[in-house]
């Protein structure tokens, strides 16, 4: 794949990507896996309809299971409930 003409806006995002990306990857995390084509349509409809992104579905997953798996938690030093991670 080609890269488009260079511009001065371009170069300057180029740049600033060279710089955070790393920054970026130690903040960040990324799920990259592959699903039915079907399911991931589904998904994405049902998200779309109601205004729902990516990430809420992932958080509110992960919540959901976590409560399946582990219905018992605790208060930590802070007062701050180990679910609220948000």
């Amino acid at each position: 794949m080609q890269k488009k003409e260079s511009t001065p806006m371009r170069e300057n995002r180029r740049r600033y990507e060279e710089r955070n990306k790393e920054k970026r990857k130690e903040t960040n995390g990324h799920f990259a896996t592959f699903i039915p084509r079907t399911d991931f349509e589904e998904i994405n409809a049902f998200l779309k309809r109601h205004k729902l992104t990516k990430v809420t579905l992932i958080y509110e997953g992960y919540m959901s299971l976590k409560q399946k798996y582990e219905p018992y938690t605790t208060k930590d030093a802070g007062g701050q409930d180990e679910n609220d991670f948000r």
